[in-house]
């Protein structure tokens, strides 16, 4: 496996001096061969999606790494994503010196979407299980083509009954399993790099199917994120996997 991630702010949070309200994390266990990660976009209507954003990713991450350690690699995602919303919760709390944990004002303060997941080598690839909450995205991207992973995936309104962000917990989990051939790449991301690449059939797409193709250095991987693109200035995180058959290599 080969990592990339980078997350920028977009040009308006830059103007205004305002922190980029993604964030992504990723963590490789060597024990058991899996690399761990999470992207989150916090949800512009709360007051402080940037710590709600930061909070998602890494306690998604910890709480991953717990239950593989645990449960022989297994992951139970709804006890995973049941947990990073109570760590909302609990840090909502915190902040507002609250004598008791209280879901709605955490929404209102950190409310964020996810994806988390976990990637491992298996016969003739990488196995990746993804979960979402929210509608952050993700793609293969094969032979200079981008294959969304989830359809239909509407814009995310803190008060819509049809699209959650945490620490609010759909009772339908979006679990989804995918073999990553050897030379095929995953790519998650947020809105900010979902809306510019659209059905990836455009100019967006075949720049970076191009530039994905292989994997970039890490420096060239951010500077290709933080492109120019009229009328999309929303903060932007982006996290790629490649699988890459070392035997073969």
């Amino acid at each position: 496996m080969t990592l990339r991630l980078a997350s920028t702010r977009g040009p308006g949070h830059r103007y205004e001096g305002r922190p980029r309200e993604d964030d992504v994390a990723a963590f490789y266990d060597a024990d058991h061969d899996s690399l761990v990660f999470a992207v989150a976009d916090g949800v512009s209507d709360a007051s402080d999606p940037h710590v709600g954003a930061a909070l998602a990713c890494r306690s998604a991450v910890d709480e991953a790494l717990r239950q593989i350690a645990l449960n022989a690699g297994v992951v139970d995602w709804g006890h995973l994503l049941r947990s990073v919303a109570w760590q909302l919760v609990e840090h909502a709390a915190k902040m507002l010196g609250a004598p008791e944990p209280d879901p709605a004002a955490a929404e209102g303060m950190l409310a964020s979407t996810l994806i988390a997941g976990v990637a491992r080598p298996v016969p003739g690839g990488l196995e990746v299980v993804l979960a979402r909450v929210g509608d952050s995205s993700a793609w293969t991207l094969e032979k200079g083509r981008f294959t969304p992973l989830y359809a239909n995936d509407q814009p995310l309104d803190i008060v819509s009954t049809e699209v959650v962000a945490l620490p609010r917990v759909p009772s339908a989990i979006e679990v989804s399993t995918v073999l990553l051939p050897w030379e095929g790449a995953l790519v998650v991301a947020t809105d900010g790099f979902a809306d510019p690449l659209a059905d990836g059939k455009n100019l967006v797409g075949d720049f970076f199917a191009e530039h994905l193709a292989t994997p970039p250095n890490p420096h060239d991987f951010a500077y290709l994120l933080d492109f120019s693109r009229e009328s999309f200035e929303d903060d932007r995180t982006m996290l790629a996997i490649w699988a890459q058959d070392r035997e073969r290599d």
